[in-house]
């Protein structure tokens, strides 16, 4: 399956310059989430099975700072367009195995003048690997933050606990409007997307719970839910769970939440492919409270997904695939990085 193209950003600008008439400006920030593939150091932590990107399986500190390289260019770059210049203001990641990794990320030459500022939590997966949270200081204040644990047990009967990645919930104020994020990494399809799915089904159960929380607290809280689900927009864990709506229209109360990703995936978009098939896990959902047509505040505007060439396997088996990593060859990922946009009229 090709990658269809999404249409140019600077196009998008344009339009909504064109709607709201040519006087009007506005604030834009890009919001976004990124599956950083197996961002590991080159040392062993005997706490966690991480020996795959080693120095005695390959990943060298040469291959390391590669790694780190590709992926400081698909950030810098990740929302710009003809008239939004800056990097995510807000980037939920996934796949990282340490706190460490994402300082020396937000210190490359070209992230280091963004001044990005860490939320991070170590989960118990039994890989290590877990979410994170970096914002720009600047225009993001953290208030507080708390990294909520997915207590599921085996399907297989024993009992025993399954050990995955924690949702983290961030808040605090984007130039002084309160927000609230949450950075999710499901349970993985290991053993099949069926037998799997009822791990993935508890995480949207969850990731609801503390959305209606916070609804409870604050009916007109903006919450932005993202993360690699391991599922799509129209499997349960999401469309039941979570109850994602497709469409604006359907928005009625404070609890509902939009996903724009889920058009997109009928449309034929995807951020990762498997056996030659498409689709999207990674997604971005906005709350009732960010869907407006007063941009008096900050509301959502577009979503897209970053799919630039350089990203992409341009030959063989995999033409049109994610330009993906290993210890042998420190490539980019294979999840392509999904953003919004929010924008706030500026008066004059």
């Amino acid at each position: 399956m090709k990658i269809k193209q999404l249409i140019p950003v600077f196009i998008a600008f344009l339009s909504i310059f064109t709607a709201y008439g040519q006087q009007k400006k506005y604030k834009v920030h890009t919001v976004a989430f990124y599956n950083l593939e197996n961002l590991f150091d080159i040392y062993d932590d005997p706490k966690i099975s991480d020996e795959e990107y080693t120095p005695a399986n390959g990943w060298t500190e040469q291959k390391y700072q590669q790694k780190l390289k590709n992926l400081e260019r698909v950030i810098a770059e990740l929302g710009t367009g003809e008239q939004q210049t800056n990097s995510p203001t807000i980037l939920g990641v996934c796949e990282i195995e340490n706190r460490a990794v994402l300082e020396d990320l937000i210190k490359m030459p070209k992230l280091l003048p963004k001044d990005y500022g860490i939320v991070h939590y170590d989960s118990p997966d039994g890989r290590g690997i877990d979410v994170g949270f970096i914002y720009q200081k600047k225009h993001f204040t953290p208030t507080s933050s708390a990294n909520i644990p997915l207590i599921i047990q085996n399907i297989d009967g024993s009992g025993k606990r399954v050990y995955t990645r924690d949702q983290l919930l961030v808040s605090g104020y984007l130039d002084g409007e309160e927000m609230h994020f949450i950075i999710n990494h499901w349970p993985s399809r290991s053993g099949g997307e069926k037998r799997s799915s009822p791990y993935r089904e508890a995480a949207g159960r969850l990731n609801r719970k503390i959305m209606d929380s916070l609804i409870t607290i604050n009916p007109n809280a903006k919450i932005m839910t993202m993360g690699d689900l391991n599922d799509g927009a129209y499997n349960k864990s999401v469309k039941v769970e979570i109850d994602a709506k497709l469409k604006k229209s359907q928005l009625e109360e404070p609890r509902d939440i939009f996903n724009p990703f889920e058009q997109m995936a009928k449309d034929g978009h995807a951020t990762l492919f498997y056996r030659d098939s498409g689709d999207i896990f990674d997604q971005i959902m906005v709350s009732q409270q960010l869907i407006s047509e007063d941009f008096s505040s900050y509301r959502y505007w577009r979503a897209g997904i970053y799919n630039k060439p350089f990203m992409i396997q341009q030959t063989g088996q995999y033409k049109g695939y994610p330009l993906r990593n290993s210890p042998s060859e420190p490539g980019f990922s294979d999840h392509f990085p999904v953003y919004v946009y929010l924008i706030k009229e500026v008066k004059q």
